[in-house]
């Protein structure tokens, strides 16, 4: 498992394709309402199976926990053995964006200590040839038994009543949207503004021609942003495009940091906390 992740190239998966113990994960979805699973039937990786964002990688959206809560630990087993995922397995997720949805997937094994990459630059990169499917997602592949029901580590999470308590210490807070929906916020947005003394880290500034930017770039970035001079913790939306800094920050050899899996979809939603507009800090 030495090396392995948390991205790999598309000449590494071609050549580890066939591995036994390997298992590629389609996690393509859409913010705009698009099929993710549509996607994955019209042409994915051989081999490949569909996780649903929604269904296998979240709970029930909720004022509370958001649109994309962790999904319960028997819920997350019962879809990993489903898609053919053991604790023995090695897991590669890919999307079409780069990897900013399939880190999501990423992120729910590494904090289990199962190995997992990302495909760096998503499917775009892959030479080889699409497979294309009529079946429901093609992800029915023959259930394994043996992957083991891991409770979330809460020393990798942040709660909401965490979050309100370190407004004004010396943690890090990044928030991983645009530019736009950090000072303003957007349509899927439940209001406008971020987590008072948030820092904007988009996570689509991971990338440097579609592809995650080297360790030197990212230390240097998140290091301007305070990563790695005192704890730090990511949010976004939904708690999904965070995950992509969360793998910034691994490449950047820093600390990891926490997630706050609610984000500002359960943050904003709720009207008694604080929140500030306006674009971030120069």
């Amino acid at each position: 498992m030495s090396g392995f992740g948390p991205v790999v190239s598309a000449a590494w998966l071609a050549e580890h394709l066939d591995d036994p113990d390997l298992v590629v994960v389609d996690v393509r979805w859409y913010l705009d309402g698009r099929s993710g699973r549509e996607a994955y039937a019209n042409g994915h990786i051989d081999g490949a199976v569909f996780a649903d964002l929604d269904t296998d990688l979240s709970a029930p959206p909720s004022k509370e926990g958001g649109r994309h809560p962790l999904p319960e630990p028997t819920d997350f087993a019962a879809a990993m053995q489903r898609l053919g995922v053991s604790d023995s397995s090695r897991v590669v997720a890919y999307d079409d964006a780069g990897g900013v949805i399939a880190a999501r997937l990423w992120w729910m094994l590494d904090v289990l200590d199962q190995p997992a990459a990302v495909l760096d630059g998503g499917i775009s990169t892959w030479t080889g040839e699409l497979v294309k499917s009529s079946s429901e997602g093609g992800a029915e592949v023959g259930a394994r038994s043996d992957f083991s029901v891991r409770p979330w580590p809460s020393e990798r999470i942040m709660t909401k009543a965490q979050m309100v308590d370190v407004i004004g210490t010396a943690m890090v807070v990044l928030d991983a949207r645009s530019p736009e929906r950090f000072a303003h916020g957007g349509p899927v947005d439940p209001r406008p503004g971020h987590i008072p003394g948030a820092r904007n880290a988009p996570a689509t500034d991971n990338f440097d021609d579609g592809r995650f930017r080297s360790a030197t770039d990212s230390r240097a970035a998140y290091e301007a942003l305070g990563v790695g001079s005192a704890p730090t913790v990511a949010y976004c939306g939904s708690g999904v495009t965070a995950c992509s800094d969360l793998i910034g920050i691994r490449l950047a050899g820093l600390t990891d940091a926490k997630l706050y899996v609610g984000s500002w979809s359960a943050w904003g939603a709720d009207e008694a906390l604080p929140a500030e507009t306006g674009p971030a800090e120069p």
